[in-house]
């Protein structure tokens, strides 16, 4: 079955990003790509820090309320409406909820072949990287590293501490089936 969708699950800073924009250069038809960051910043200024929306705590800890939990749903359903109407979509998001997360996704892309891919980085790697970026809560990436990985299974794993995101694209479009 040719692969309609491509959801990456890493926490903050791992590279995933980078590697979707490697994904699009490196796959033969061209694919849509929606991240999480890009979601958030959608949403109204009112419900960033608020109790209904989304908060992030001095620790790096993400806490959302029951608006975002209802955006969130309206803007996975029109992911999921694109790929069924034939766009090739590349999801970025951080599993924070684990596999309830995933299942969240597996419930709208239901009947869709999608491929699941892990995106690993060393705790101290995605520090680093969290601190050059300048635009992130301190210790959210760190605190993100293992959690989003627990109890998660994949149909491929890549890890951005030593690999280059051309690298990971490359070995995650391997497993890519069929052509749209």
């Amino acid at each position: 079955m040719t692969t309609q969708v491509i959801v990456l699950n890493g926490g903050s800073s791992s590279g995933k990003s980078g590697i979707v924009r490697c994904l699009q250069q490196v796959l033969p038809d061209p694919w849509l790509a929606f991240g999480v960051d890009s979601f958030v910043d959608a949403l109204p200024a009112r419900l960033r820090g608020s109790d209904g929306g989304i908060t992030f705590a001095a620790d790096g800890g993400v806490s959302v309320g029951a608006e975002f939990r209802a955006l969130d749903a309206a803007w996975t359903e029109g992911i999921a409406a694109m790929a069924r109407a034939g766009a090739g979509i590349i999801v970025d998001d951080v599993f924070l909820g684990g596999p309830a997360s995933r299942q969240r996704w597996e419930k709208v892309l239901a009947g869709l072949t999608v491929l699941w891919v892990g995106v690993r980085c060393d705790s101290a790697v995605v520090a680093g990287r969290e601190i050059a970026r300048g635009d992130r809560v301190g210790g959210m990436a760190a605190s993100q590293a293992r959690v989003v990985h627990e109890g998660m299974s994949y149909d491929v794993e890549v890890d951005t501490t030593h690999t280059e995101s051309l690298e990971c694209a490359r070995v995650i479009a391997a497993h890519v089936t069929g052509c749209r």
